[in-house]
């Protein structure tokens, strides 16, 4: 499988993808401030399913006809899961 990780998904999760084989190319890190229709486009182009946080894929995707080859996973966590990630991430950084 193909996966174009927006911006917004976290890291840790890209890594672990990437280290099971998948093929996982993260915008934060290949085109930071990308706008969702440039990630929409690259993922129809590239034939790549979206792995986001952003609830407004659904209706882009909807709106401009993405194509059957694609597709968009959306993560939705509780804010204290996401706040204990950012607080390990923190650590790891100061450490």
């Amino acid at each position: 499988m193909r996966f174009l990780a927006d911006e917004n998904f976290l890291g840790d999760a890209v890594l672990a993808l990437q280290q099971q084989g998948y093929d996982v190319v993260w915008i934060r890190i290949d085109a930071p401030g990308s706008s969702d229709q440039q990630v929409l486009a690259r993922a129809q182009v590239e034939q790549r399913i979206i792995l986001t946080f952003d609830k407004d894929f659904g209706e882009l995707a909807f709106r401009f006809g993405l194509l059957a080859t694609s597709g968009i996973i959306l993560f939705r966590l509780p804010l204290l899961t996401l706040i204990c990630h950012s607080r390990q991430k923190k650590k790891r950084n100061q450490g």
